[in-house]
């Protein structure tokens, strides 16, 4: 009878396994999903640990897989954020967002071509015309007796006289052509001897014709000018004795006059026979002139490292006078005068040795740039002429370009003072020591050792401490 009271019958025990297999199905799909999705999240985070990668901030050539302190500075190690590179992207790519692009306040160029221009300032001095200037000396020898110039810078015309001479040799000449003259007809060659010597001494033919009319030499002999101009020089006075050869004077036509730039080597490129300039006097304030080079001097002056850069200009009312000082613009164009490609001088990073640019990467979702060295020609204005490097269309930074360049720098990419993008980046800039041989050397047992500087001061320490010890009342050095 007891037996009949645990009786189930055949419906139940359908039921009763029905309920269990559901109940089995259920936890299978709730808690084994969970189980599932927490050993993925799991995974994927400690890959994604194991995926991340540890600098210094301040020498980022230190990486390692995991935290600690750089072994250089001892600062904590960050993690290097890496931009995930596209499957046809350069691994030396540096990817900026929209945010970083206006942080930074970069901003691109186009480079295309155009011709290159450049103003050119030029310091001169106004000079007299060479071809103007008339130095008088004496062809014979004698005594001044009379000056009709008596200061320089008295203004003379062709045939004034200048001054009065008495000489003995010339005494002599006149008796002879006075002699030749009267066997002029029979002896032709003698006269026309004669008057070609007094030609030498610079006797006019009328001066000559009035010897040869008069019945007795002149005693005195007048020296004429030469030209119309200046008198710059005086050599003689009253009553000086003269030999053949000695100056007497100089005169200067300043009717035309020349300015004589000064141009450095780096502007000589830029001109040519027949660029106009521009210029102004210090004497002449408010007023400018203008003038073509005439000409380019072929040497450069051992002392000053300048070449002569020559106009010439007519000197009306002789405003223009020698030695004044002179400012001049020269608007310029390369002599090829021919399109080349041009960049802007924000855009190049320069070292002394390497010129680097920063060139937008095309094709990209977001702003990617990429180091490259260029080799540049002439500096025109602001902007540079490309010799090689970079071609029309391209885009580069124009402005930014250093703050791309640390970027690089702290990626461990090809930058400015780290060409190769090599691990020693930081440590090759000129004139820094940034510690090489104290980075932590890992020892057998897996500790690292301490940098040399650091034991340097720890043994520095022991020391003084092992030296200097004060006992109660008394102080002295343990030997």
């Amino acid at each position: 009878m007891k037996l009949n009271k645990y009786k189930i019958n055949k419906r139940e025990l359908i039921i009763i396994i029905i309920a269990l297999i559901a109940g089995i199905s259920l936890g299978g799909i709730f808690f084994g999903s969970s189980a599932e999705n927490h050993d993925a999240h799991t995974h994927n985070k400690t890959e994604k640990a194991s995926e991340t990668i540890w600098t210094c901030s301040m020498h980022p050539q230190i990486k390692q897989d995991h935290p600690g302190d750089c072994p250089i500075c001892g600062m904590d190690l960050i993690p290097l954020k890496t931009d995930n590179i596209e499957e046809d992207g350069d691994p030396d790519e540096i990817k900026m967002t929209e945010t970083a692009m206006k942080l930074a306040e970069v901003q691109t160029y186009i480079v295309k071509k155009g011709i290159p221009e450049k103003s050119i300032h030029l310091l001169g001095k106004v000079k007299p015309d060479e071809r103007n200037i008339s130095a008088l000396t004496a062809r014979f020898g004698g005594r001044i007796e009379k000056l009709y110039v008596n200061y320089t810078g008295q203004y003379v015309k062709k045939g004034q006289k200048l001054a009065s001479i008495y000489s003995p040799a010339l005494n002599t000449a006149q008796q002879e052509l006075l002699d030749a003259a009267k066997y002029k007809e029979s002896n032709p060659s003698l006269y026309k001897a004669i008057r070609n010597k007094l030609k030498l001494w610079e006797l006019t033919d009328t001066q000559i014709d009035a010897l040869e009319d008069g019945d007795n030499p002149e005693i005195y002999f007048d020296i004429l000018a030469p030209i119309s101009g200046t008198v710059m020089k005086r050599e003689v006075s009253v009553g000086d004795y003269v030999k053949e050869g000695n100056p007497l004077f100089e005169i200067i036509d300043l009717s035309t006059i020349w300015i004589m730039f000064d141009a450095y080597e780096s502007d000589l490129p830029w001109i040519k026979n027949g660029d106009e300039i521009n210029f102004s006097l210090q004497s002449i304030p408010g007023k400018f002139f203008k003038a073509n080079v005439s000409y380019i001097d072929p040497f450069i002056d051992a002392a000053t490292r300048v070449a002569q850069v020559r106009v010439e200009i007519q000197n009306k009312n002789l405003q223009f006078k020698p030695e004044m000082f002179v400012n001049g613009i020269l608007e310029s164009k390369i002599a090829t005068n021919s399109d080349q490609l041009l960049i802007p001088l924000t855009s190049v990073l320069w070292t002394g040795k390497r010129a680097i640019v920063y060139v937008k990467v095309p094709n990209r979702n977001t702003p990617t740039f990429i180091y490259r060295e260029i080799t540049l020609g002439a500096r025109a204005g602001s902007y540079y002429v490309v010799a090689n490097g970079l071609e029309e269309g391209e885009t580069i930074a124009s402005h930014g370009v250093f703050k791309i360049d640390a970027s690089a720098q702290l990626l461990g990419k090809p930058s400015m003072m780290n060409p190769d993008g090599s691990s020693t980046g930081a440590n090759t800039m000129p004139g820094m020591d940034m510690g090489n041989n104290d980075k932590k050397i890992p020892s057998s047992s897996g500790a690292s050792e301490k940098p040399s500087s650091v034991k340097a001061k720890e043994s520095s320490s022991k020391a003084s401490e092992g030296t200097m010890k004060c006992a109660p009342g008394k102080c002295g050095s343990e030997m």
